[in-house]
């Protein structure tokens, strides 16, 4: 026979990308209950991922609008102890100097009433104080905090001088009142709720007290000192009051004197909820690496069933290249529809996590791209061996074993 005779073999045909992505969809649509679990430890994991750095992004946009809403120019003194251990006290006139300093704007402290303790009604141990201590507080404390009454008035220089009581957003709770207008009992005398303040983040404690008038609070044996001063000054100052304050509150034992910033606490709380960010994405990859295993394994299971199929295609001229993208799309397919629904639950979650905290609306852009392009790539690993198992089947022990 002459070389010339020989007819050669026509061309492998080329899968064009739609008909290589319509050909691993129709591997799928075969099998969808499947499909459907397959894909579920992919969502799963990218659901994972992603809620829990929107939930991080929703907090930290919410936790740096509160703080700059408040500010962070409020500082806080409070007495220490002295070398012996002995707790100290603030001097009677400390606020005054204080208010002295170059760059405050504002002062008022609060004072623990010893030996005092509030409760509902008369009927109660006055042992038993739910937490809540009785402190004598000054009439500018709601304008140096910056916090707001929800119910009713706060002292001021008549009511002060009266047995009436403020009571914070946890002590009200406590005590089950929801309005002012109420009485609770005090140190063998009922006083009169003339207001409930609002939650205040940047001083808790006051969430925790019934506040009564500062001259007042001497019928309950309230010794003038001061247990908490708290002083806002300018934004450029804030540095340099805070060096100045421990000399300037007490001047005879400046060491006893502890000064802190409440924001810094809220700024910390950043940092220990990005701590446990690192553990959840640790979990969210776990699952993503479970559900990266279950693809493989069930796409090892469907070149057992197709082995008709693929010797079928083999005989009609599909090459191994050809039959191997095939199921490697079907893999990465199945992977990127599990990580686009895992996409949506996530952005879902941290959705209704920001409206249910009234918290600004910011999703992480870059982890929404990452979640699905990190389920492509699991599901392109995944889809290698058993790609690759396909593409080897003869096309004769294909068709003799189905």
């Amino acid at each position: 026979m002459n070389r010339a005779d020989v007819v050669p073999l026509p061309e492998p045909g080329r899968l064009r990308a739609f008909d290589l992505v319509k050909v691993g969809v129709a591997g799928l649509r075969g099998r969808p209950m499947r499909a459907v679990l397959s894909a579920l430890g992919i969502s799963i994991g990218i659901a994972a991922m992603v809620s829990v750095l929107g939930i991080s992004t929703v907090s930290r946009a919410g936790l740096m609008s509160q703080i700059q809403e408040l500010g962070t120019n409020l500082l806080t003194v409070s007495p220490g102890s002295d070398i012996t251990g002995k707790p100290s006290e603030l001097p009677g006139d400390a606020v005054g100097r204080v208010g002295r300093i170059p760059g405050v704007t504002t002062t008022s402290a609060v004072g623990l009433v010893s030996g005092a303790s509030a409760r509902r009604t008369d009927k109660i141990d006055s042992a038993v104080t739910n937490g809540i201590a009785v402190q004598a507080a000054r009439t500018d404390l709601l304008g140096t905090l910056g916090g707001t009454v929800r119910s009713g008035t706060f002292l001021n220089e008549a009511t002060g001088r009266y047995p009436t009581v403020v009571l914070g957003a946890v002590a009200a709770d406590r005590f089950g009142i929801e309005r002012a207008g109420e009485h609770i009992y005090i140190a063998g005398r009922w006083f009169l709720v003339i207001g409930i303040l609002d939650p205040m983040a940047l001083a808790p404690e006051i969430d925790r007290s019934a506040l009564v008038g500062w001259e007042y609070a001497a019928y309950l044996g309230f010794d003038g000192h001061p247990t908490t001063l708290y002083e806002r000054s300018s934004d450029t100052t804030v540095n340099a009051v805070r060096d100045a304050l421990p000399g300037t509150a007490y001047p005879q034992h400046p060491d006893e004197v502890q000064v802190s910033r409440p924001s810094d606490a809220l700024t910390a709380q950043l940092a220990a909820k990005s701590a446990f960010n690192t553990l959840f994405l640790g979990l969210g990859a776990v699952a993503l690496l479970v559900g990266g295993v279950g693809i493989a394994n069930i796409m090892v299971i469907s070149v057992l069933e197709r082995r008709q199929e693929i010797g079928v295609r083999r005989s009609l001229g599909a090459t191994r290249r050809q039959i191997r993208l095939q199921f490697l799309t079907e893999s990465v397919t199945l992977s990127a529809l599990g990580g686009a629904a895992g996409v949506l639950i996530g952005v879902g979650i941290s959705l209704g996590y920001a409206q249910y905290r009234s918290w600004p609306i910011v999703l992480p852009g870059r982890p929404l791209a990452l979640g699905v392009a990190a389920a492509i790539a699991i599901g392109a690993i995944a889809g290698i061996y058993p790609a690759r198992r396909a593409a080897r089947i003869p096309p004769t022990e294909a068709l003799a074993t189905a």
